[in-house]
């Protein structure tokens, strides 16, 4: 029995000291190259608001726009007129194109005002042409707005609002007119670019490819880019392109790296990262100034006015006094987190602790500010 006990003692033991490894499939660390979605815009207008559209005398494009569409129908507005549309919006519209998407599929498109229009809800886009960067239309939008926010307005000025109520989305609000050609059938090779340059992961992804279809298939370009050799039948670039996706990779580790969001606070410290023998401790001073007001009064029989005189409390200084603690050679970041937590240090006192290693040249990472 303890022969068993110790036995599995020894593999729990192994199984702790053991680093765990993980594999990735090639979809999802790598992109392919020339295959990407497009971006689209538009311009347009919503309409059937309640009274939350556009104030046409601080936006006049709108009523610009209304009477454009209104010509296209064969109605003439006279010159001069002057119409408040307090149902009618103008708005930005943008979508994404997927790559291999052919004319007749739909797509989600976002809507957004981009006049004084206090709300868009329950609003609907009339047809708008969505162009590409090449002046191209490539959609055409229209349907009922799908707005996640709302407010509400009192007569004495005070309001409510949640969320955005000025934009919104309208799912498969699109319908693709023009497909957009990619480089995924003009060439005898396909090209994989990494999410994540590294060296490491290239290298594995070639050798992985070269074990499963051949030697001198796939070749690692840079740090980036795998190239591999492909057919150029479709039925069997298909397939072959179902089986590269489905390769199995381990990534390279990334390396040492401490990062730090100045504006939230975050700190967020890297697997690798170790530093150097020192000794750390980091102290706060506190100054306190308290101010209060002196009357000085005149004799009741003079002639002089009562003042008012700022006058200087207490002046109090506290320091904190925090202990120094140690940091020995080759400290892993569960050693780092231990030693900060000890002594109580908040994000902000990290961050400086932080640059203050990296200036001294203990910390062994990329100190990165964001």
């Amino acid at each position: 029995m303890n022969t068993i006990n110790k036995l599995i003692s020894a593999v729990i033991f192994l199984a702790v000291l053991t680093p765990v490894s993980y594999a990735e499939r090639l979809k999802d660390i790598t992109t392919l190259a020339g295959v990407r979605d497009n971006p689209l815009v538009g311009y347009g207008l919503v309409v059937g608001l309640d009274g939350t559209g556009d104030k046409t005398s601080q936006a006049p494009f709108t009523a610009q726009s209304f009477k454009s569409m209104l010509n296209k129908f064969g109605i003439t507005i006279p010159e001069g007129s002057n119409f408040q549309l307090k149902n009618v919006a103008a708005v930005t519209i943008h979508a994404n194109l997927p790559a291999f998407v052919k004319p007749g599929q739909k797509i989600d498109v976002s809507v957004a005002s981009i006049a004084n229009s206090k709300s868009l809800r329950g609003g609907s886009l009339l047809m708008a042409p969505l162009k590409g960067a090449d002046g191209n239309i490539y959609a055409i939008a229209q349907g009922e707005l799908v707005v996640g926010g709302f407010g509400t307005e009192g007569r004495d000025g005070s309001k409510v609002t949640v969320n955005i109520p000025s934009a919104g989305r309208i799912p498969n609000g699109a319908i693709v007119e023009r497909a957009v050609s990619n480089a995924f059938t003009s060439s005898d090779h396909l090209i994989f670019n990494l999410n994540r340059a590294d060296f490491t992961t290239a290298r594995r992804i070639a050798e992985n490819i070269n074990e499963l279809l051949g030697p001198n298939i796939a070749r690692a370009m840079d740090a980036s880019s795998v190239r591999v050799t492909a057919p150029m039948d479709m039925d069997q670039r298909v397939s072959y392109m179902s089986l590269l996706e489905n390769v199995t990779v381990q990534p390279g580790e990334a390396p040492a790296r401490v990062v730090i969001n100045s504006r939230t606070g975050t700190i967020v410290v890297g697997k690798h990262v170790t530093v150097a023998p020192s000794a750390v401790t980091h102290g706060s001073l506190t100054v306190t100034v308290t101010e209060g007001n002196n009357v000085s009064q005149p004799n009741p029989f003079g002639e002089g006015e009562t003042v008012v005189v700022p006058e200087t409390g207490e002046v109090t200084v506290t320091q904190a006094n925090n202990k120094m603690f140690e940091l020995k050679g080759s400290t892993t970041l569960d050693q780092i987190v231990r030693a900060v937590n000890e002594v109580g240090a908040a994000p902000g006192d990290l961050m400086a602790i932080l640059e203050a290693l990296k200036q001294a040249g203990a910390l062994e990472a990329d100190l990165i500010v964001i």
